[in-house]
């Protein structure tokens, strides 16, 4: 383990490191230019998302969205279908918010200035200190859950990362050990270091620069590194929903703003109640949803995904009905529409919902794909 009163070691800790990600570092598309309004994307983007995902997304992203302006002036809707995918959608409208505040009343740039920062929409202690160590090359230290791992090992740490004094251990550590002359490249190289070596699961030690300095590897208790928090148990969450489709058209309706996938488009539906089967589910919800009446449903496919700790079921059913001489009467959108099969790619939906979606494009009618 570094011995943060000996500075040559920690200066060897810092040339290995460093040395090693000039050779193995990813060819990010955020890190040709380490223009601030890039790396603030990629971070907020890299937030629970994988790294190979985040950066085709980036690129998509920054050919529709160049800059802060083109964020600030572009529809709610074009903004949630960029970020389609991604998951996490309030990071999404948060970074709208942030432009638009930047803009009309901040810098009109992203600020190389930590209170300002923490005062946007989306951005806390981490987003702030890597936005500042990475695009503006400050000296921030930054703990995310790769250096955690990291030094949890390098310090052979026996206690679960969460605990508070284990955070305060890490938080002393990544302040001794910051590079503070070049943060930038210190930083990558430890999310980077974490990322394709240390890893959660199988961790190629033989391959890591610093192994030398890893007490976890000394003591042979790298897989038993960092212990584990009591693990969460996954919530089981099953709904229905009715996909309505009239001649050539399907019923698509928008959440309301402040659910929790609000602005996004979806198909009727909610949750099953106690006893209730998915038929049921998906009857009842549409007459609650739009006052129509449907009974002749047809099951049509059954899609799971995941979220934080949930673990969603949605059943969907398809249900063909003549044209509607009554307007729906919508207690859980905020509008709706009718729209093409082509149509409905234009617009974002929840993950399971977009399932569906595909799932019409590839079995109901193949031939308009």
């Amino acid at each position: 383990m570094i011995d943060k009163e000996n500075a040559a070691e920690i200066d060897d800790w810092r040339h290995r490191l460093l040395e090693w990600f000039a050779t193995h570092q990813r060819p990010l598309p955020w890190r040709t230019t380490y223009t601030p309004y890039h790396v603030w994307i990629s971070e907020i983007m890299g937030q629970q998302t994988q790294m190979e995902r985040v950066a085709q997304y980036f690129i998509r992203w920054i050919e529709r969205f160049p800059d802060l302006a083109s964020v600030a002036a572009a529809p709610e809707q074009a903004i949630l279908k960029a970020w389609e995918g991604l998951g996490y959608y309030s990071r999404a409208r948060n970074l709208q918010r942030a432009a638009v505040r930047l803009l009309e009343t901040g810098p009109g740039e992203v600020p190389a200035d930590y209170q300002q920062l923490i005062d946007l929409p989306g951005i806390g202690p981490y987003t702030a200190g890597a936005i500042l160590s990475i695009a503006f090359n400050l000296p921030y230290p930054l703990l995310d859950a790769n250096v955690e791992r990291l030094f949890a090992r390098l310090a052979d740490i026996d206690r679960p990362l969460k605990q508070g004094t284990t955070k305060k251990r890490l938080t002393a550590m990544a302040e001794t050990l910051l590079d503070r002359k070049n943060p930038r490249n210190y930083n990558q190289a430890l999310m980077e270091l974490g990322a394709l070596v240390c890893t959660p699961k199988k961790p190629t030690c033989a391959l890591c620069p610093v192994q030398m300095h890893c007490r976890a590897y000394r003591a042979d208790t790298v897989e038993f590194r960092p212990l584990p928090n009591s693990k969460k148990q996954k919530i089981d969450i099953v709904m229905a929903c009715v996909i309505l489709r009239s001649g050539s058209e399907y019923f698509i309706q928008q959440r309301l703003p402040d659910d929790i996938w609000g602005g996004l488009w979806e198909f009727p539906g909610g949750r099953l109640e106690e006893g209730e089967s998915a038929r049921e589910a998906a009857i009842r919800e549409v007459m609650e949803e739009t006052g129509w009446q449907v009974s002749d449903i047809a099951t049509f496919t059954t899609v799971t995904h995941h979220y934080t700790r949930y673990r969603v079921t949605l059943h969907g059913f398809l249900c063909t009905i003549p044209p509607c001489s009554t307007e729906p009467v919508l207690t859980a959108a905020s509008q709706c529409a009718w729209v093409s099969l082509e149509q409905l790619s234009e617009y974002p939906f929840p993950a399971g919902h977009r399932q569906l979606v595909s799932a019409l494009h590839t079995t109901i009618f193949p031939e308009i794909r």
